[in-house]
């Protein structure tokens, strides 16, 4: 298991293996935790002269100037993340939840949120234990913060609700109990410091761009499987092309592409046929597919921002010795950048659909109709087109942005929300959706190179076939078509393919 060592800037990059469903083992070093003194001492300060500060010795929200007794305080601590821990839906994801709690731990070590070092310390020893508490999705607007599901993180440490433990779902009291843990106890303001926080949506982007990164450079390698089966021109992804547009995502696109078809025998046989131009779908991929480039670069410059920010409210802080009461818990930067990825991700399906038409269509492709050596007896790949234009119209729904939303809360106190877990969980199932699509474009691509003839494709595309081929047979006759679709769509969520590329040809450029 690595070791992840807290204190220093967060990249995306260090959360991949989360990502991806691994553990990691979390160290803080002891300056870090050192650091978290003064902003601690000044809330216990400014408890003890009985200073009526917002979070610390008042009420929440539209409570706000209800002040509340010394003695009270860890009451008051205990009755606010219990009564957030209001959540509907689904579960979130394990290996969202884990990030939701790393990423919580991260905000927490930037030493402006007035918790104990000893509280830290304890949520390090729980996420290495593998107590990982169960987080409904529903619930929060993204401002402030995304209060109903970090709590339902808290309450599980506290005893309450559910946890995953080692792969097991358990009764919170139960997995701690086992764990030989005591539920958790909080002092002034360490029940607000741990809810007032953006970090669900941040799990969300983190997963999200993730994943996106991934399915840029697998839709590329896709993208040129087609355009050898269709017998696609590859002028447009000249060099050249990519200076005049001065456009990075189209460089990038154009790049891979051409690497991905050096070495085609298909591409040198169809050198002077009779096609003068190739269909968008295969012609503007460096253009379609540097657009999601573009768009994922800006959303991932956003995110790595937010990766180490502080969320809290009110922040403590330790170096002008003011208590701030702002607005770092909203979720307005996320919610937009989720909104755009999805909206991106809504093209990658949409051209990958079309590519998909014309490979089953015969007035088009050239190839045997629907892909099949028996058209008429057999359909197929018929409806596996009717599938990813589901998934790519599902899509469209989908895209409609979260970010445009607000609704009022807290009896007009918190007037304006961001919605940030909303865009963050329809980015997520349009990213899932787009997937399933370029799976389908896969099983369809590989079909028509092994239809169109015995001549190879470029090295890449053949490294891409060779790795579908190890769970998915080559179509001879009509089949139970879900277990081949499945399979692709796996392997292309691990990044199977990519790997197999990439160990041959060397990186390519998300």
């Amino acid at each position: 298991m690595k070791t992840l060592t807290l204190g220093g800037a967060l990249q995306l990059d260090d959360l991949g293996p989360l990502v991806d469903g691994q553990r990691l083992r979390l160290k803080v070093p002891s300056a870090a935790l050192a650091a978290l003194k003064d902003s601690r001492a000044m809330v216990e300060d400014a408890v003890s002269r009985g200073e009526v500060v917002y979070g610390l010795t008042t009420g929440f929200g539209k409570l706000k100037n209800q002040a509340v007794a010394r003695e009270d305080l860890r009451e008051l601590q205990r009755n606010l993340v219990l009564s957030h821990c209001v959540g509907g839906g689904e579960a979130m994801p394990l290996e969202e939840a884990r990030l939701v709690v790393l990423l919580r731990i991260v905000s927490l070590l930037r030493g402006v949120s007035g918790v104990r070092p000893a509280l830290v310390r304890r949520l390090v020893r729980l996420f290495n234990a593998d107590l990982i508490p169960e987080i409904p999705q529903q619930g929060s607007v993204g401002a402030s913060g995304d209060l109903a599901p970090l709590s339902h993180m808290v309450a599980a440490w506290m005893g309450h609700g559910a946890i995953w433990h080692e792969g097991r779902r358990l009764a919170a009291a139960t997995a701690l109990r086992r764990a030989g843990e005591e539920p958790l106890e909080l002092e002034a303001k360490e029940g607000l410091a741990l809810i007032n926080g953006t970090e669900v949506m941040k799990a969300l982007a983190t997963c999200a761009v993730w994943r996106a990164r991934r399915l840029s450079r697998a839709a590329d390698l896709l993208a040129a499987t087609s355009v050898e089966a269709l017998r696609g021109s590859p002028r447009p992804f000249r060099e050249r092309l990519a200076e005049l547009k001065r456009n990075e995502g189209q460089r990038r696109t154009a790049s891979n592409v051409t690497r991905l078809l050096e070495g085609s025998e298909i591409i040198t046989s169809h050198a002077d046929c009779d096609r003068v131009q190739d269909p968008y779908s295969l012609r503007c991929v460096p253009q379609i597919h540097g657009a999601f480039k573009t768009a994922l670069q800006h959303v991932d410059e956003v995110l790595d921002g937010e990766l180490n920010a502080v969320t809290d409210n009110p922040i403590v802080d330790p170096v002008t010795r003011e208590v701030f009461s702002a607005g770092m818990f909203h979720g307005q930067p996320l919610s937009m950048i989720l909104d755009y990825l999805g909206l991106a991700a809504c093209t990658l399906a949409n051209v990958s659909e079309r590519r998909i038409e014309q490979l089953v269509n015969p007035d088009l492709s050239r190839l045997p109709a629907f892909l099949t050596p028996k058209p008429g007896l057999h359909s197929g790949l018929m409806i596996a087109q009717y599938a990813a234009a589901s998934l790519a119209s599902e899509n469209k729904v989908l895209a409609h942005p979260a970010s445009a939303d607000t609704i009022p809360t807290s009896a007009n106190q918190e007037d304006h929300v961001s919605m940030g877990v909303t865009a963050g969980r329809k980015a997520r199932t349009i990213l899932d959706n787009t997937r399933r699509v370029l799976a389908i474009e896969w099983v369809c691509a590989a079909q028509g190179l092994e239809l169109a003839g015995k001549l190879s494709a470029g090295r890449g595309v053949e490294l891409g076939r060779a790795c579908l081929r190890t769970r998915v047979r080559p179509l001879r006759g009509d089949r139970y078509l879900k277990p081949d679709l499945d399979a692709a769509e796996e392997l292309l969520r691990v990044g199977a393919p990519l790997l197999a590329v990439e160990q041959e040809l060397g990186p390519l450029e998300a």
